[in-house]
């Protein structure tokens, strides 16, 4: 009973936080409710913020691989992850000690944890990599008072070296219950990984001797606990570590903005933890803070912004006011300077006053106004992003009303001269773009900034994949309704991005409106490298703990059941989720390689049957498209064995008899629809509750056929090769469906423009569209209703769902997402009538 406690109390301070956040939607630059007639606030009297903070002297001692050159220095940057680690840090030059011993002392505040990272400087700035060259986002240190800290460099960025290396292994605990730990970032040497729902964690490639090992609570529950631990070559060093839970009291967050602010429009704080907008990962154009995570304060009568929230004890806060996000619009000093405050949170409650100097520094600000498509769904909010050295994350504009939108851009403008921008629905600019900047990259439109302020009107005359909406005419049929416990279910894509966490309630709420009585989520781990084996979630592209729980909290909420399908994701390796097949073909696949994947994927699965037991999800679904090389028997995607161990169904048993002893409701195995899966015996699907039978079979060569021959193919193929396995089993049987709108879709082959066939997830967005795919939203909905006839006709199925929802925007594009699409429509009538809601 202790997980379950655990998980509720992280789960209640980071929902409070989406309550606030959730205001986003509900503000108008045309209601202000403290303003009568005029444009300007009456600010109160600005009250300093907390007392300075004591200041402790910290030692940086480090290595270096070899000696600099005479050009070259070396400075430790202490890094700005609130503004983003790409634009702010405070660099210190360092002294040499010997040739390849340099140090620095730093006054660091007590109680803080620093984030900082080395760079070498001479004809170019380059970053220290790992062992293994991944870049170093930031090293960790928790400053409990005066010390010294020694590193060792194992690389840099231009250049690779050979040392001895080691790694750390082990599990966090809670001190006062003893119950592992979850999403706890664990760190040394600049290597970092979120642990599983074992509390487990592996940090490999670290240079061998003592190296500063360090745990932190993203969202700061959990008192940071750091200790020295000895790295031995070509050993695991196996540690236990503990960490104390901590209070949380109410903090007052009050300020004064200028007067130049546009009356009523949200300021945000932007901040260090999961509650202030950090996503701890690499968003686009070097930014970590995502506005849609962020609080809003409130306004108050007397002109001020506030808000109080509740803040674990010992937390150390670093946090800014914006307009936007830690970047776009934040708060700056009057000489230009970016502003960090920061604070430790005390014992007792706090309020803090504060004052913004200013938004802007450098030409004036500009004032973008769009007007957007009478079709714009009008749950929607638009978005504008800019492009600076890159397109970075979208910044929601400020509702006019009668479908017009605008956003005042105060700063950083001294520094850009020209830049592009462009507008977007959702905040998923590159998929629900203007029609006139379609894309991850393109030219935008363009603005130059000026000494005189500007009033830019746009217009945006059509949404991409949203031109002209219109729902499919519905034809009657006569639906016998199901049995009990038929699944009618919706399955969300495995993509992931931050902000998604702010529209998947908007997703659940479609979902339930369509009849469903069940969401599949599909939440991922990265497999980030082949050999060794990196298989571990990764912020920003794979959702943290706390989102899973939160995103089944939200669907729970309305009534759905909710089923976990965790799908790995192969995205830092070679393309979108389930093109693995550069994985499976790069691998060592020796025995110890094997040996190191199977006991991954069993951490993989029991991280998720734990998050399915403490948030009350109904069902598990292991295996997937991908996993077949793994399988008894298996291949590779050319034919060629897997060499798979002769034990793998053994491997399988005992992954499964596992996994019910962490969850004990519904197992079932994500089996693929193809000739040798269902031929193939596996022996371990006697093991599960059901199958979930992955379905994109082809239903007709003919360019020609019609529904009918589609729903006589698909009855076909059912009979003949599923219901043997049915028969077979004696399992439940629930079909997932997965068809593009695309032409080619139905005979199971979407041209990929060099006489191949396109895998369906490759449409999936923010994929980039591929023109040799051709729209076709009536074969998408024909192929349903010759499915959904198919399936009423067998009793033998057991539930019918449709795979690759798109939460968080509507789009009718080539994807197999059925958001907003005819087939929606054509599911809005199914569903209840074969569950028998609707007679």
């Amino acid at each position: 009973m202790k997980k379950p406690s655990t998980l509720s109390r992280r789960m209640i301070v980071v929902v409070l936080m989406l309550a606030i956040v959730g205001q986003a939607c509900t503000f108008s630059l045309l209601e202000n409710p403290f303003t009568t007639g005029t444009s300007t606030q009456t600010p109160g009297v600005a009250v300093p913020s907390a007392t300075p903070q004591a200041m402790a002297q910290t030692n940086f001692v480090v290595i270096l691989p070899e000696p600099l050159q005479a050009n070259e220095t070396l400075v430790i940057a202490v890094m700005d992850e609130v503004t983003g680690l790409a634009f702010s840090s405070l660099q210190y030059p360092m002294s040499a000690r010997d040739s390849l011993t340099y140090t620095a002392v730093l006054p660091l505040p007590f109680n803080s944890v620093v984030k900082y990272r080395y760079i070498r400087r001479g004809a170019a700035q380059v970053l220290e990599d790992t062992s293994l060259g991944s870049e170093i986002r930031y090293r960790m240190f928790y400053v409990a008072g005066p010390s010294e800290i020694q590193d060792v460099i194992s690389d840099w960025g231009d250049r690779s070296y050979v040392r001895p290396i080691g790694s750390i292994l082990g599990q966090v605990f809670n001190t006062d219950t003893g119950s592992p730990l979850a999403n706890m970032l664990v760190t040394a040497a600049g290597v970092q990984q979120f642990t599983d729902s074992s509390g487990r964690f592996e940090l490999v490639g670290l240079p061998t001797g003592t190296q500063t090992l360090l745990v932190y609570s993203p969202d700061g529950l959990y008192q940071p606990f750091q200790q020295g631990a000895m790295v031995a070559e070509n050993n695991a060093t196996v540690v236990n570590l503990r960490v104390k839970p901590m209070p949380l009291v109410n903090v007052t967050f009050s300020v004064v903005v200028p007067e130049s602010t546009v009356p009523g429009v949200p300021v945000r704080i932007a901040g260090n933890i999961l509650q202030l907008g950090n996503t701890f990962a690499d968003l686009q154009g070097g930014v970590s803070t995502n506005p849609d995570r962020m609080p809003i304060l409130n306004l108050q009568a007397d002109g001020r912004y506030s808000a109080t929230m509740a803040l674990p004890v010992g937390t150390h806060i670093q946090y800014k006011y914006t307009l936007g996000d830690g970047y776009w619009n934040a708060e700056h000093k009057s000489d230009g300077q970016w502003v960090l405050r920061e604070f430790v949170v005390p014992a007792q409650d706090l309020s803090i006053q504060d004052s913004v100097e200013t938004w802007s520094f450098g030409d004036s600000p500009i004032l973008f106004e769009v007007t957007v498509p009478s079709v714009t769904p009008p749950g929607d909010i638009i978005y504008i992003q800019f492009n600076t050295f890159g397109w970075m994350e979208p910044i929601p504009m400020w509702p006019l009303g009668n479908n017009r939108w605008t956003y005042k851009l105060y700063g950083p403008l001294n520094i850009l001269g020209s830049f592009s921008y462009r507008y977007c629905r959702n905040g998923q600019c590159g998929s629900a773009d203007d029609a006139q900047t379609v894309g991850s990259a393109p030219t935008g439109r363009q603005v130059s900034t000026s000494v005189i302020g500007q009033d830019i009107q746009d217009t945006v005359n059509t949404w991409k994949w949203y031109e002209n909406p219109e729902p499919i005419s519905l034809v009657g049929a006569n639906i016998v309704p199901r049995a009990g416990g038929f699944i009618a279910g919706v399955e969300f894509q495995a993509t992931y991005h931050p902000n998604w966490s702010f529209y998947a309630p908007q997703g659940f709420a479609n979902t339930q409106a369509l009849g469903a009585n069940m969401v599949i989520l599909t939440p991922s781990w990265t497999f980030s490298r082949v050999s060794p084996l990196g298989f571990a979630p990764v912020p920003g592209i794979d959702p943290l703990w706390i989102d899973s729980a939160i995103m089944i909290s939200q669907a729970r909420a309305l009534g759905l059941n909710v089923s976990l399908f965790p799908t790995p994701n192969f995205e830092t390796l070679n393309g979108p989720t389930s093109l693995s097949t550069n994985f499976w073909k790069d691998a060592p696949k020796d025995a110890v390689w094997w040996q190191s994947w199977f006991a991954r994927y069993r951490t993989f699965a029991v991280n998720y049957a734990d998050l399915a037991t403490q948030t009350g999800a109904q069902t598990l679904i292991l295996g997937g498209d991908w996993i077949a090389p793994a399988l008894p028997n298996g291949k590779l995607a050319d034919g060629t064995p897997s060499n798979v161990p002769a034990d793998a169904d053994a491997q399988w048993r005992s992954i499964i008899a596992e996994v019910r002893t962490h969850f004990k409701g519904q197992v079932l195995w994500g089996l693929p629809f193809t000739k040798a899966a269902i031929e193939v015996p596996l022996d371990f699907l006697r093991d599960v509750d059901g199958i979930y039978l992955l379905w994109s079979a082809s239903l007709s060569s003919n360019p020609s056929a019609t529904k009918l021959d589609y729903a006589n193919e698909a009855g076909r193929l059912l009979d003949n090769e599923v219901a043997t396995l049915v028969s077979l089993l004696n399992k439940p049987l629930i079909l997932a469906i997965a068809y593009p709108s695309a032409a080619g879709s139905a005979n199971g082959c979407v041209p990929n423009g060099q006489g191949g066939c396109l895998d369906w997830t490759e449409l999936n967005r923010p994929n980039a569209d591929i023109s040799s795919a051709i729209l076709s939203l009536q074969t998408q909905a024909d192929i349903y209703e010759a499915m959904l006839a198919t399936v009423n006709a067998r009793p033998w199925i057991s539930g019918f769902v449709s795979r690759g929802y798109y939460p968080p925007a509507a789009l009718q594009d080539k994807s197999a997402s059925i958001h907003s699409k005819p087939t929606a429509d054509i599911l809005w009538y199914w569903f209840p009538r074969m569950l028998g809601t609707i007679k």
